[in-house]
């Protein structure tokens, strides 16, 4: 059995009795040197680091012996405790939790937990903690984390967000830091402790659940328009946790909607010009977006990982790109392609005579002056594929 116990920056004196008793009859205790060090003389003195790199290693450590390992508020909260279960089965490993760095986070703020998002960026990037609005509690991965997501919500033009650093949350040296993204920006607190929290209250407040306008986007032109950018939403039809591959992805409209349509969607954005690859990066870390940009297609997709979901918008015509996609997507994966030009309508005719799917074709027009009156103008029209593979 793998028993892990939570526990808080208060060390044993805030465990409760279950907790303080399973840790005086271990034999042999794994963790961080931190929590490690929280520990006093009840708990066997064979403690154990976490090998370097921990992942690896973790499916032959422990053998079949019963081992305890100390993990930081809930194990099983962005925690280690998830990460056993996973690999060893609900069966073998028993969890013991403390009250949660997040729990704590929203007492000191007087947040209601349900309705504050939780981000961790222990080992995400740090721009995928951006928001257009609402609060979250985000935990840091070190002592240098609020001063960079400070640094980009500023620079995503969000620098009157309300940040608070939390030190030591539920500890004897526990501290707090308010402040807005743009002050810290020119001033940072110092001294700030490697265990911490920033609770974030983003301003401002934009959030848009629909297909967002095209002028939030930098773009040169090349651009899935809003009107069509929703129907090709619903025709990839994302579902929580899938992976996109968003091959011509142009400004990166498409894969920052698939990003935030679901929970744990995440794309990766195939661009060959590096002038547009710069302005899907510029657009990813304004929306906090989990994108991945490589340079084009079909090169750049061996090494990249495998996809739910495959969106062509740009370069179908390319020799040889299509089928590559193609080869690529899993069985059950989806492949949607927008063609405007008749050259990348004929591709798409022939891969449909040939695997099937469903064809469609959209139109869609734009009032505007004409003289003193209003007129129809009209946008290019898009033909869509769509295709499940067998």
């Amino acid at each position: 059995m793998i028993t892990v116990v939570g526990i808080g920056a208060d060390g044993m004196a805030g465990l409760s009795r279950t907790s303080r008793d399973e840790l005086a009859g271990a034999t042999v205790v794994y963790g961080s040197p931190r929590q490690l060090e929280l520990l006093d003389d009840s708990v066997t003195p064979d403690r154990r680091e976490w090998p370097s790199p921990m992942l690896p290693a973790l499916p032959t450590l422990f053998g079949d012996a019963d081992v305890h390992v100390v993990a930081s508020g809930d194990p099983l909260l962005h925690g280690i405790g998830a990460t056993l279960i996973r690999l060893f089965g609900a069966q073998r490993v028993r969890v013991l939790p403390h009250v949660s760095s997040v729990t704590l986070a929203c007492a000191r703020m007087g947040w209601t937990v349900p309705d504050t998002e939780v981000i961790s960026l222990v080992t995400a990037a740090p721009h995928t903690a951006v928001r257009r609005g609402g609060r979250a509690i985000v935990l840091s991965r070190d002592a240098q984390t609020p001063a960079t997501l400070a640094r980009l919500l500023n620079e995503s033009g969000r620098g009157d967000s309300e940040l608070t650093v939390l030190e030591q949350l539920g500890g004897p040296g526990e501290r707090r830091h308010d402040g807005t993204a743009a002050q810290w920006t020119t001033a940072p607190p110092a001294e700030i402790d490697d265990l911490n929290v920033v609770a974030v209250a983003y301003r401002p407040d934009d959030r848009r659940a629909q297909a967002l306008p095209d002028e939030v986007f930098a773009h040169d032109g090349q651009l899935t328009k809003q009107s069509i950018r929703a129907v090709t939403l619903a025709a990839l039809g994302p579902r929580p946790g899938e992976l996109l591959w968003d091959v011509g992805s142009g400004s990166g409209s498409i894969a920052i909607e698939w990003s935030r349509s679901a929970p744990g969607c995440a794309a990766v954005a195939f661009e060959r010009d590096a002038q547009r690859r710069e302005r899907i990066l510029g657009n990813v870390k304004a929306f906090g977006a989990r994108v991945d940009v490589r340079s084009g297609a079909p090169d750049a997709l061996d090494g990249a990982p495998e996809p739910d979901v495959i969106f062509i918008g740009g370069g179908v015509t390319q020799p040889g790109l299509l089928q590559a996609c193609f080869d690529r997507l899993p069985a059950g994966g989806r492949l949607v392609v927008n063609a405007v030009t008749l050259e990348s309508e004929a591709v798409v005719a022939q891969w449909y005579s040939k695997v099937g799917g469903e064809v469609r074709r959209y139109q869609h027009y734009q009032g505007g002056a004409i003289g003193g009156f209003t007129g129809w103008r009209p946008a290019l029209p898009v033909t869509q594929w769509a295709v499940t593979k067998p």
